[in-house]
């Protein structure tokens, strides 16, 4: 039986070699916390290589990212699919082994991090959703949701923000099966932290409502251990770890400075730190005996089969229970989920009126939210303005499935990523649109792992009225649409907003922007053939005249003044088509010769309207059309007053129109 030492230093050495050979990476982390890793994959968590998805798996973030090596050498010493080779092509194109984790790509990786901070909250969020399932699910006897979510922060994600944000709420809800293990080595790319950071980080937490163990060692064994078993003691709090370690342990020229972070550490360096550590193999050569200790396939299939007996007799036990869990850890809707949108539409088709569709989204959730136990939503302290909670939701603090995050967009946003990257649960949440720059990288990151997450932003554009220019987002729709994999949908009604909700609920293979007004929106007028087209994200809403002079391309609350302007076109003559466009990326989509239908390549006559910049419009109108946009920042008057002043008019597209003709 190999020492821990020595198995620790195999994770040191796969780093020290993998970032060697890369000539790029950061050694320092994987040294410093390859005794805390030992520990953890060994002794702590409960997980199985060969079904890295398995349900009831502890969860483990690595937080701070750029410590990527020790993660893939323990996956790959563990038995995970993670080959030699792809240690070897660490930080190479097309390698699993990516600079950062990802989540995806490599087997065993549950969150994409680096952007430093955010996995700290999605780890929050991870064990709100154990929470929240096993307070669902759970019965006497029957404890199938049942594990733990561990999380490893460096000095740079306790200094971001968001973990402020994130561990403020973790120890307000209470969350006794999440631990995080606080990597103290008080170093940072620019040196020694004494300069920036020398907040008492222990009471820090305290203050937040954790259980805090202090001043373990992070290069001794069994102060780890005794530490982890600590954090594991039934409780309701949330435990932070604060293990001191040295960065780049074993290196003896550069351990414990800045220079062992994010470089490699040279061939000298890493000769020497071979000598240091007692390490005789070759680069990426790891004895056979020590794979034999490292390997947990046998332990992690038994963890799974003593689960799997359990959820059996749950099956017999509770079958109705088991087959929705089921359904729902695999990501399935209910059958029929669809109609109840289908017919929301139709209803609100027959029954037109005018209303924001904030309110058309509440409406929507009122009909969705009882029906799918899934649904798990909130908002950043806006539920009364972002019309969010449906009716029964209930508090989470209530046994509900309604969370108020508090004034924490950035942290909300990373929290519903871990929710929905635990499975089990849609998340939804809510803020002002202009207020998506506070969680911008949340929403990337959303994006960057496909989640099936949804984002409702309320108070879209300057139509919002008197809070101003602070409130009044401009900019921020081109942001979104311009992000990948990420779809953006501006109703302009009733109708459409029930076609948006369905549509952000069907995607699977990413997040959802779901943008909304403050102010009334006019209801259009439809056929049941126009209504089934709205899915398509961009359509022929109106177009009375057999001729065809210009297109009117629109979104949201502009979709009435466009229609508005067409029946002054039309009055004087001229052959106007209305385009409703809720969802640019759902009309890329469509067949070419859809779009050709839609937008005819030959008509160049275009004018598009949106109370927003007005730059992204241009690939649809091109050079030679008119975009009524707003390219500056707004005014703080009631919403109609803001929009005239500033064009936002059907005066101002008909002028706009009549120029593209002439």
């Amino acid at each position: 039986m190999s020492s821990r030492f020595e198995r620790a230093n195999a994770i040191r050495a796969l780093a020290m070699d993998a970032v060697e050979k890369a000539n790029s990476g950061h050694p320092g982390a994987p040294m410093g916390l390859a005794d805390v890793a030992e520990v953890l994959w060994r002794d702590v968590l409960r997980y199985n290589p060969a079904n890295p998805n398995w349900w009831n798996r502890d969860r483990f973030v690595l937080s701070n990212g750029h410590g990527s090596m020790l993660l893939y050498a323990v996956l790959h010493l563990t038995g995970y699919n993670v080959s030699m080779d792809d240690i070897k092509a660490f930080r190479q194109l097309g390698s699993i082994t990516a600079g950062h984790p990802e989540r995806g790509e490599c087997p065993g990786v549950e969150t994409t991090t680096g952007p430093l901070g955010q996995g700290f909250a999605n780890a929050v969020g991870m064990a709100l959703a154990e929470s929240m399932l096993a307070r669902q699910y759970n019965r006497d006897g029957f404890d199938v949701v049942d594990h733990r979510t561990w999380v490893i922060v460096g000095d740079g994600c306790l200094m971001e923000g968001i973990s402020h944000e994130a561990a403020s709420l973790a120890g307000t809800m209470e969350l006794g099966k999440l631990v995080a293990i606080y990597d103290d080595n008080g170093i940072s790319i620019d040196g020694d932290t004494a300069g920036w950071f020398t907040e008492d980080v222990p009471a820090r937490f305290e203050a937040y409502g954790w259980r805090v163990i202090r001043n373990v060692d992070g290069h001794n064994a069994e102060a780890v251990i005794d530490a982890c078993k600590s954090a594991t003691v039934s409780g309701s709090s949330p435990t932070l770890i604060c293990c001191r370690t040295t960065i780049g342990f074993g290196a003896p020229e550069k351990s414990g400075s800045a220079a062992a972070h994010g470089s490699p550490l040279g061939g000298d360096e890493v000769s020497a730190a071979r000598r240091q550590l007692q390490w005789g193999h070759e680069p990426f050569e790891i004895p056979d005996h020590l794979y034999r200790d490292w390997d947990m396939r046998d332990t992690g299939n038994s963890f799974e089969e003593t689960w799997n007996a359990l959820f059996t007799g749950y099956q017999k036990e509770y079958p109705l229970l088991a087959d929705e869990l089921s359904r729902r850890m695999e990501g399935r809707l209910p059958d029929g989920w669809s109609i109840i949108f289908d017919e929301l539409a139709r209803a609100n088709q027959d029954d037109a009126k005018a209303l924001e569709t904030r309110k058309a989204s509440k409406m929507c959730l009122d009909a969705i939210g009882p029906e799918l136990p899934e649904l798990v939503g909130g908002s950043a302290d806006l539920t009364g303005s972002n019309n969010t909670q449906w009716e029964g939701a209930g508090w989470l603090a209530d046994g509900g499935r309604y969370l108020n995050y508090g004034v924490r967009e950035f942290g909300m946003s990373a929290i519903a990523n871990g929710i929905a990257l635990h499975g089990g649960f849609i998340p939804f949440t809510g803020t002002f649109l202009v207020f998506m720059e506070y969680a911008r990288n949340a929403v990337r990151l959303a994006s960057l792992m496909r989640l099936r997450n949804i984002f409702v932003y309320t108070h879209d554009s300057i139509g919002l009225g008197e809070d101003g220019p602070t409130h009044q987002p401009v900019e921020q729709l081109s942001n979104l649409r311009m992000t990948p994999n990420l779809s953006v949908w501006r109703p302009c009604d009733t109708v459409e907003t029930c076609v948006a909700w369905k549509q952000a609920f069907a995607k699977t293979d990413g997040p959802t922007a779901l943008v909304l007004t403050r102010q009334k929106t006019s209801a259009q007028v439809r056929d049941d053939a126009t209504v089934n087209a709205i899915g398509c994200g961009g359509y022929i809403l109106h177009h009375e005249s057999k001729s065809l002079d210009v297109i009117l391309i629109a979104t949201g609350s502009e979709v009435g003044i466009a229609v508005e302007a067409a029946g002054v076109l039309e009055g004087g003559g001229l052959g106007c088509r209305v385009v409703s466009m809720p969802s640019v990326d759902h009309f890329l989509e469509q067949s070419a010769t859809y779009q050709a239908q839609v937008l005819p390549p030959e008509h160049r006559a275009r004018v598009a309207i949106e109370a927003a910049h007005p730059g992204y419009w241009y690939r649809f109108v091109g050079f030679d059309g008119r975009v009524v946009g707003v390219d500056r920042f707004g005014v703080s008057a009631p919403g109609n007053v803001a929009m005239d002043s500033l064009g936002i008019t059907a005066g101002a597209v008909v002028e706009a129109a009549r120029e593209t003709i002439s």
